[in-house]
């Protein structure tokens, strides 16, 4: 009998998101700690988004939704830390 061994789920898509809701939690830090480590979180978040997304769509669609999130946890990150947020708040 023959198995085959195929993940359900887009393990890159929720690493994904989990690290870029991270950086979003961590980003109101204030003097500059936020903004080292909600940014480099949200950057770690969208290479992993952007690799997820390609995962997911060879996969038709698997994952799609977690990557959705991330990038949108990493746009508010970005919003944020432009706004003023690990710098002055």
């Amino acid at each position: 009998m023959c198995s085959v061994n195929t993940s359900s789920s887009n393990r890159t898509a929720w690493a994904a998101f989990w690290v870029g809701l991270a950086g979003l939690v961590l980003m109101p830090i204030p003097l500059f700690i936020g903004l080292i480590l909600g940014g480099g979180l949200s950057l770690v978040a969208a290479v992993l988004a952007v690799i997820a997304l390609l995962k997911g769509l060879s996969r038709q669609g698997k994952g799609i939704a977690p990557v959705v999130f991330a990038g949108i946890f990493v746009a508010l990150t970005w919003a944020g830390i432009s706004a003023g947020g690990g710098i002055i708040w």
